[in-house]
């Protein structure tokens, strides 16, 4: 099987290097001059967005964009048994999410409507028609059990499985006669012996004979619902679709659609097959795996920003390779004659810093930064509710104060409700015991801070508090400057790590700094 894929996969003009060679060295993206770029992404909505889908959104949405095109989004639903409740609406909330919003969708509506395909059967039995006239297609009349037994007579004999054309020869009176007994058979299309060879924009001239390699495809089922190949043709034409970017697993396809396109009459668009998306071990993404759609990210607290840099940083199509590109910067970098054959690794265990770079960008615009602290604010509600015995810490001021102050430090927002910083939203109960250090000693401690609280009032900052903290242990026998650290840090928060204590006392502020020492030295 390996060895039959690697020879469909063949360039029949020339080498896979040759070929990209050719096509870097025409420069041609295809785009004529004054016509329209138009691009789909074009999911079935048998799961919801995933990374892998999301790459090949992305990297339409910014071809559209760079070129000052439209990005449609086509939901190809025409297999309705493998349908998956919500997941048509999922993909659409998923891209806006992402701030890859369709310009023309089932939601928003556009010239070329409707967006999915099971409300578009009548252009389908249109193309049919037409191609049934012209000889290009034919009836089929094979049942569902003659089909599996040929399959499974192909596995025995380690064989690709292929239809045997057996219905293309069926005279007109034949084909007659079986209509009476099976009044809506499937369709199939007559394979040409030789393929037109095509450029695509990424893996160069190809040509694929496939009539050599397997049967006559069925285009329409007898349900009268189209296969992938009728309906990818017919609706990238009447959608005036002018480049056709998708996943490299449609290469082997693509004469198969040159040949519909020819016997219906049409001009193709360009095509540019993108390479694979895969796992860091080189296994494919799945549906399977639970943790690769876009609903998993969200709710962990991923930035959609974050997303979109890394599923193209691990891939090609830029001159550079570099960490934090925003979608703009992504627009205005991409180059698709950039794009190599080399499949991409997605390392996931990278996330959390891509993450953490985006997390700043964010911080650094007050536009932005208003938005975090108003997420922060709904995420300390839910996490901590009822145990909040001051509404102040919901202040927006505070909120902010406390993401300026651990940008950089932390990978999520949601980072900021982990137990490690719980003491920032409630009072941790603290007794004078677990301070560790006798008693004197941490009454000494305890007024000298309350002292420098008073007198620092207000102007409270970081290189102040860390000057002034080295000198509370001058004096105290026995007590180094990290034991009292250690001290200030349970009084204040009730743990032994975190933030360094100066930002701690900041945070908080001098009032509830005083009072949280206040508690400890009365329990």
């Amino acid at each position: 099987m390996a060895v039959l894929v690697k020879k469909l996969l063949r360039p029949r003009l020339g080498s896979v290097d040759l070929g990209r060679r050719v096509a870097r060295r025409e420069g041609s993206l295809g785009i004529d001059p004054g016509a329209a770029v138009r691009v789909r992404f074009a999911p079935s909505p048998t799961g919801f967005l995933h990374l892998g889908g999301l790459r090949t959104a992305l990297y339409n949405y910014i071809f559209a964009k760079k070129h000052k095109g439209s990005f449609i989004l086509r939901l190809e639903d025409t297999d309705q048994s493998r349908l998956v409740p919500g997941a048509a609406e999922n993909i659409e909330d998923m891209l806006e999410w992402a701030g890859i919003p369709p310009d023309e969708s089932p939601r928003r509506g556009g010239p070329v409507g409707p967006y999915q395909q099971s409300q578009r059967l009548e252009l389908y039995a249109q193309a049919t028609e037409t191609l049934l006239k012209s000889g290009a297609a034919y009836p089929c009349f094979c049942s569902p059990q003659r089909l599996e037994l040929l399959k499974k007579e192909a596995l025995r004999n380690h064989q690709t499985p292929r239809y045997d054309n057996r219905c293309r020869s069926l005279s007109q009176a034949q084909v007659a006669q079986r209509l009476a007994s099976v009044p809506r058979p499937a369709i199939r299309f007559r394979l040409q012996e030789v393929a037109p060879a095509f450029r695509d924009l990424v893996y160069g001239w190809n040509q694929h004979e496939v009539a050599n390699i397997e049967g006559d495809p069925v285009i329409l089922k007898s349900d009268g619902f189209p296969t992938y190949h009728l309906a990818c043709v017919v609706d990238d034409h009447h959608m005036g679709i002018s480049h056709v970017l998708r996943g490299s697993e449609w290469l082997v396809s693509t004469s198969k659609h040159l040949l519909l396109y020819q016997a219906l009459g049409w001009q193709p668009p360009h095509f540019a097959h993108l390479p694979l998306l895969l796992n860091r071990d080189g296994s494919k993404l799945s549906k399977r795996q639970g943790d690769i759609f876009l609903e998993h990210f969200a709710a962990a607290g991923f930035l959609p920003e974050t997303l979109l840099d890394i599923v193209t940083n691990c891939g090609s199509g830029f001159a550079e390779n570099q960490m934090g590109r925003t979608l703009p910067e992504l627009i205005a970098q991409f180059d698709l004659t950039r794009i190599t054959c080399h499949s991409a690794l997605l390392d996931l265990e990278k996330l959390p810093e891509f993450n953490r770079l985006h997390l700043c960008q964010l911080v650094n615009s007050e536009i932005k930064r208003r938005q975090l602290v108003e997420k922060l604010q709904a995420l300390v509600k839910e996490a901590f509710g009822s145990q909040l015995q001051d509404r102040t810490v919901l202040d927006p001021a505070y909120v902010e104060r406390i993401i300026l102050l651990r940008q950089g430090h932390i990978c999520r927002l949601q980072d900021l409700v982990s137990p490690m910083y719980s003491y920032l939203w409630t009072r941790p109960a603290v007794g004078r015991a677990q301070l560790g250090a006798d008693s004197e000693k941490v009454d000494v401690i305890a007024e000298r801070v309350l002292g420098l609280l008073e007198k620092a009032g207000s102007s409270l900052t970081q290189d102040v508090l860390n000057a002034e903290l080295k000198k509370l242990s001058e004096g105290l026998e026995g007590v180094k400057y990290s034991n009292v650290m250690k001290l200030l840090r349970v009084a204040l928060s009730g743990q032994l790590q975190g933030p360094p204590v100066a930002e701690m006392m900041v945070s908080l502020g001098p009032k509830e700094v005083r009072e949280r020492i206040l508690k400890v030295l009365s329990s």
